[in-house]
């Protein structure tokens, strides 16, 4: 069967690099979810977060491997489905499309080969020396289909190495082929249509600089309007102005966009490369590198899954299943016992009767300077409260936290979530995708601020920030909360009403008054699958070390900047004006500490709060107001910077100016309400 690919030689920069940076790196690419960050994982000596839902690579991740006798510098990138960006993550892909690297590897769903193929084609034409991984081949084969990798081969003339790499088949034949790849990369191009291949070589003869691409494959980017490969011949001072007549003068002869064009004669030469090597089969379970014959177990397990995911994905199922895995999960696991009996032990016995008692007496011993002493050992000191709080308190609900979280988002059940909700979240302005960084902002509201970037719309990733800063809780923040008020069910209960309630209140609002396009939904949706035990503790370990090394710092700098504030009479001052809203919505004076604190960091102020409690100076009302007004609150100093960053100054500034006086208004109207009718916690 012949295909319209041509052999002949492609301009582009083949000159070696001698530095051990760009001829030493390989570079992950490939869609969401498919695997990528799995054989990063397999590759290099760092872990990457690998989970089973889309928009995990958020920025790029680098790691070292030793492959054969060589070193490599392994570079995953943020999911793409093409080299003409859209997304953010897709943008932050395509800068390393203009970098060199020793090789690329294109990571790719087996089973939708047919639409993850176009791909493919484009780095090889671009002149990028490549090897192809058609991963989660067990599931091509559950779904009785073989894959003709052989023939794959020969007709893409790129090794192409089949693979399930969640449990390592086809990692070894990988390095095997990285240690032994010829770096010339093929000659290959597509003919498209005579007018859109005579502008392809008018634009080239327009290009005169060295770029690490073909500059066929610039050319075509360039024909389609994209604003990068626009940006990379201005700094090599190309004729822009002949490029774009071109360009216009091309656009002139079509009725439909030349990008749309291009996409569908691309697929046109996908589909006959699919129909060639893809067939259906006889066998049913991939083993590596044939299929034997397993289909009565394998149509067994293939119908549970899909029983399982009707039950998750329906709403008159899905909402129950997921108010039962919030309750497990969240309020068991994590309330109850992390931050009930695991941190009772740590936090009440093991440093509250040992530990603490033991390095405050010593201090004091060598360090006879009261000044000294409540830097590191007083009520706020970095050694009483900044590592008491970070390792005895915080620590254990974080790690239940993630635990529980790794085996949500390992399952695949995230993306019927966003399913789920699609239609709630359109009522307030977001499509289903936002409860990614939603749902990661439960663990880290400074991580999920970042996620929003993979968000399309400029409205919803506002609006998604806004709901993150207002109303969602950090797994620390949340933690201490259902440890705190899972003594008093009612008032957790009423607690949890009035955040859904908020959220989707001014969810509704913000949506009414802020410009821009409505969001739409598109999201890979993965098989559904049992967690693995060893990625789902690995990855459990590598987010609380992250976490651990990132609040460790910022619980250090809390305590000097309270010291610093006691010293000076700042932080006095800040107290005392913050005893007014406190006492305007009935409670005690010496909640104004636990408002301050929770600026500095959410877990902070939720750990003043547990130590408030203790002190019985809160009845079950006050407990309620509190956790509403703290939850609600601004959010800590590393999320807020995070919105600066993301958002802007003129957007976080806002945010925050409502924020603010939004979350005592919200507590006086509780605490008004259970007073007026006279309810008792």
């Amino acid at each position: 069967m012949k295909f319209p690919f041509t052999t002949k030689p492609l301009t582009c920069c083949n000159t070696p690099n001698t530095t051990s940076d760009s001829s030493n790196r390989i570079v992950l690419v490939g869609s969401p979810n498919v695997g990528k960050s799995v054989i990063f994982n397999a590759l290099s000596d760092s872990y990457a977060i690998a989970s089973n839902y889309p928009g995990t690579t958020v920025e790029i991740s680098k790691g070292n491997g030793m492959i054969g006798n060589k070193k490599y510098e392994i570079i995953d990138t943020p999911g793409s489905y093409s080299l003409m960006p859209i997304t953010e993550e897709e943008r932050v892909a395509q800068r390393l499309f203009f970098e060199k690297a020793s090789l690329y590897i294109h990571v790719v769903d087996a089973k939708n080969l047919r639409r993850m193929l176009p791909h493919t084609l484009q780095l090889i034409e671009a002149g990028k020396p490549l090897i192809l991984v058609l991963n989660m081949m067990d599931e091509v084969a559950e779904r009785g289909i073989r894959i003709d990798t052989q023939k794959l081969e020969k007709i893409l003339k790129i090794p192409v190495i089949p693979a399930v790499s969640n449990k390592g088949k086809g990692i070894p034949e990988l390095k095997k082929t990285i240690s032994q790849y010829n770096s010339n990369p093929q000659d290959f191009t597509i003919e498209y249509n005579n007018d859109i291949e005579k502008a392809i070589k008018d634009i080239e003869s327009c290009l005169h600089g060295d770029y690490e691409v073909s500059k066929r494959s610039i050319s075509q980017l360039l024909l389609q309007k994209d604003k990068v490969a626009f940006d990379l011949i201005q700094k090599q001072g190309e004729d822009t102005t002949a490029i774009k007549n071109i360009v216009s003068n091309t656009e002139n002869k079509f009725n439909s966009p030349i990008n749309y064009i291009m996409t569908v004669e691309r697929q046109h030469i996908t589909n006959r490369i699919v129909n060639t090597v893809m067939k259906k089969s006889t066998t049913s379970s991939y083993t590596g590198s044939e299929a034997t014959d397993n289909k009565s177990y394998e149509d067994t397990d293939s119908n549970i899954k899909k029983r399982i995911d009707h039950l998750i994905s329906k709403p008159l199922t899905g909402i129950p299943i997921l108010f039962l895995v919030l309750y497990f999960g969240m309020y068991q696991f994590v309330g109850v016992f992390a931050a009930g009996t695991v941190v009772d032990f740590l936090e009440g016995v093991l440093f509250g009767e040992y530990i603490i008692p033991w390095v405050t007496q010593n201090f004091n011993a060598l360090v006879p300077y009261p000044v000294v002493q409540s830097l590191f050992v007083g009520d706020y000191g970095i050694l009483n409260l900044a590592l008491t709080y970070a390792i005895a308190l915080i620590l254990p609900i974080v790690g239940a936290f993630f635990l529980v979280f790794s085996i949500i988002e390992d399952s695949g059940y995230l993306p019927r979530l966003a399913m789920l909700i699609d239609r709630v979240f359109k009522k307030i302005g977001l499509s289903g995708r936002a409860v990614i960084p939603l749902v990661l902002g439960f663990g880290c509201g400074t991580m999920a601020t970042m996620v929003t970037r993979t968000l399309e719309k400029p409205r919803e990733k506002i609006l998604t920030t806004l709901l993150l800063s207002l109303a969602i809780p950090c797994s620390a923040q949340l933690g201490v909360i259902l440890g705190i008020m899972s003594a008093k069910p009612m008032a957790l209960l009423l607690w949890a009403v009035v955040m859904v309630l908020e959220f989707l209140f001014i969810g509704y609002i913000a949506a009414k008054v802020l410009p821009g396009e409505k969001p739409s939904f598109f999201l890979e949706m993965p098989s559904l699958k049992v967690p693995k035990l060893s990625n789902v503790l690995i990855k459990t370990y590598s987010r609380m070390q992250w976490y651990f090394l990132e609040v460790m710092p910022l619980f250090i700098i809390a305590s000097v900047l309270i010291w610093i504030g006691k010293l000076t009479g700042i932080f006095g001052l800040l107290i005392d004006l913050l005893k007014y809203p406190s006492q305007w919505i009935g409670l005690p004076s010496e909640a104004a500490d636990v408002f301050l604190l929770g600026f500095f960091r959410r877990d902070f102020g939720a750990a003043g709060l547990y130590e408030l409690n203790k002190t019985g100076l809160m009845d079950g009302v006050d407990l309620l107001v509190a956790a509403v007004t703290l939850t609600l609150f601004m959010p800590c100093i590393a999320q807020f910077m995070m919105t600066l960053k993301e958002r802007g100054l003129k957007i976080a500034l806002a945010m925050a100016a409502f924020i603010f006086p939004f979350a005592f208004f919200v507590g006086f109207v509780v605490n008004n309400i259970m007073n007026i009718l006279g309810v008792t916690l």
